[in-house]
């Protein structure tokens, strides 16, 4: 049976599903996932989990991002008050995340006789200490029903490793995945998923190759619901749909790359939308949502569960629309009177966070953090138009133009250094087979420059809106209700303003430090210090706003501290831009953006 022929397999009957123990093949997984080591936070999530029909808990990164976490004590209490707390909530697979191979280090010297001091994978002995390893870690956490395996990017690739007898990269990672399948699968009747995840489309099909020789029928696969990461300009992954094999689908419902539930993530139709691709997909089994991204910053009982809801929704009914889920939730949370102005409000978050966290169709925030440079990942690791043939952005915001992601975005945005990073090469060679990117030469021109301006202009605009509709609601909002709702927009709007300020501080700099015509260059140093000004005030007032904020990866308030950074550097004179100070001109005035997005 199928939800509404989609080829999604329906969730099963209450009494077919196991109160404990791995899924079966067919049942439709509806997973959350809990990173945090804050017990207090993840027992919260784990609670709200029978409300949303979940039945697969992933315990992960800040508390076994490995197996051999289960050694640790505190990390595997932890792990163990976690699973209990699943298991009262009615969660049937509880399943624990694993890195393998781990660092080379770990494995002893006796089988590294390979070239360089590397394993020999043709020893049978070292497999047999490898297997009797996941056994020993397995024996120390029994309860647990699935292990979610990420087979690159890990300590001591395997592909690095010597062997005779597998030649390839990909008959090593498939021949890895088996032994531990072995253990796992066949010995302790568990789920084992292995996760796809690559930097690049030369590594993503390098995966893709070894899923494919993996001989353990059984082995699931857990793919992202984008290519590599999870940014909102990235198309849906598309990569595991011809698998015969079962997929669930990884959703980042907190923000990783865009605010972390800190600031406004409201826009639950970015899950629902990739949801119904993946939904026509005969092997998608299920998905699984991240409610956290470590520390205090679960969303759970905050505004941007709206995102959680979301993905429930679309699942359980094909017909619903990100409108109902608006409605919806934001009546159950806030009121009916109040929900069509808090909705309002919640709308605008998509385009403010993309016009301010993210730069002409491209996210130049290092986590969420005010770190524009020197994170060269943002001009080359995480762009959209790597995925995207034409590699082209449509950016709105005001300034309605289509640009080129090389050619137009990365060219200008991107400091030569990033430009010219060994990962350029490895990750986009085609980019400069074309001759895309000046590697040489800063291309920041006015022009562009009067495009970032008018973007974070348009996202600030945005984030005010909002911040105005909430308090035009106050008075038929509950009062710990609209409490909520103006410190989540409150800082919403401090971190526009901050990304505006810096991005037309930074960006002039560079515009600055190559130099400009004499007549040019006081209206440009005003528009300089106009940035680096606003940037002083709103990190003050970031550093003054009351009360406690949620962390996470990313600490709200260090954006303060690295506006700091950026003024000091531009106004005393970056080294790495030559040491060029910006004189403050004699009257600083607002800047202005002529017709076409060029300095007036």
């Amino acid at each position: 049976m199928t939800l509404g022929g989609t080829g999604v397999a329906a969730v099963p009957a209450v009494e077919d599903t196991p109160s404990t123990g791995a899924l079966p093949p067919g049942a439709q997984v509806r997973g959350w996932n809990v990173l945090t080591d804050s017990v207090p936070d993840g027992l919260r999530s784990i609670g709200a989990a029978a409300g949303y029909d979940i039945n697969h808990l992933q315990i992960s990164h800040d508390v076994i991002h490995d197996l051999r976490h289960v050694r640790d004590a505190r990390r595997l209490g932890i792990a163990e008050t976690y699973t209990a707390a699943a298991r009262y909530a009615g969660i049937a697979e509880v399943a624990f995340w694993d890195h393998s191979l781990y660092s080379l280090s770990y494995y002893p010297d006796e089988f590294k006789t390979g070239p360089g001091g590397t394993l020999d994978l043709d020893d049978p002995a070292f497999w047999e200490w490898f297997r009797a390893d996941y056994r020993e870690m397995l024996d120390v956490a029994p309860d647990i029903d699935a292990l979610i395996l990420t087979f690159v990017e890990t300590g001591a690739r395997v592909e690095n490793q010597h062997s005779d007898v597998l030649v390839t990269a990909e008959q090593k990672l498939a021949y890895l995945v088996d032994q531990v399948a072995d253990v796992v699968v066949e010995e302790r009747g568990m789920n084992l998923y292995v996760r796809d995840f690559g930097y690049y489309p030369e590594e993503i099909q390098r995966i893709l190759g070894a899923i494919e020789l993996i001989d353990n029928p059984r082995v699931r696969v857990m793919t992202k619901e984008t290519p590599h990461d999870f940014f909102l300009t990235h198309p849906v992954n598309t990569f595991t749909a011809g698998l015969d094999r079962d997929v669930l689908v990884e959703f980042d419902a907190t923000g990783e790359f865009h605010g972390q539930g800190i600031i406004a993530n409201t826009f639950p139709e970015v899950g629902m939308q990739r949801w119904r691709a993946f939904e026509r997909q005969a092997n998608v089994v299920g998905y699984v949502a991240r409610t956290d991204r470590y520390d205090t910053s679960g969303i759970v009982d905050t505004p941007t569960e709206i995102n959680l809801y979301g993905l429930k929704r679309a699942v359980e009914d094909p017909a619903a629309t990100a409108d109902d889920v608006y409605r919806e939730f934001v009546t159950r949370r806030y009121g009916s009177k109040a929900a069509p102005i808090v909705a309002k409000a919640f709308h605008n978050a998509r385009n403010i966070i993309t016009s301010s966290m993210y730069t002409l169709g491209t996210n130049i925030a290092n986590h969420s953090e005010l770190d524009y440079d020197p994170y060269c990942s943002s001009y080359y690791r995480h762009v959209s138009g790597k995925w995207l043939d034409p590699p082209v952005a449509d950016v709105r915001h005001t300034v309605n133009r289509t640009l080129h992601y090389w050619t137009g975005v990365v060219d200008h945005l991107g400091p030569v250094s990033c430009k010219s990073d060994s990962g350029v090469a490895r990750e986009v060679p085609w980019v400069l087979e074309n001759g895309w990117l000046d590697q040489e030469h800063d291309r920041m021109d006015a022009t562009y420059l009067g495009y970032v301006m008018k973007e974070k202009d348009h996202g600030v605009r945005l984030a005010e809106e909002s911040l105005g509709l909430v308090d035009s609601a106050r008075s038929i909002l509950a009062p710990d209700r609209y409490a909520e709702l103006r410190g989540y927009f409150e800082r919403t709007v401090l971190t526009a303003k901050i990304h505006r300020a810096v991005a037309t501080a930074y960006f002039g700099y560079r515009l600055y430090a190559r130099g400009v015509p004499p007549d040019d260059e006081e209206e440009l140093a005003r528009t300089i210090w106009t940035g680096l000004d606003e940037a002083h005030a709103v990190a003050e007032q970031i550093r003054a706003y009351p009360g406690p904020v949620s962390e996470g990866q990313w600490t709200w308030r260090v954006d303060a501290d690295q506006a700091d950074l950026y003024i000091d550097r531009i106004a005393n004179g970056w080294d790495k831009y030559g040491g060029i100070a910006v004189p403050r001109p004699a009257s600083t005035s607002s800047y202005g953006v002529g017709p076409e997005g060029g300095l007036r």
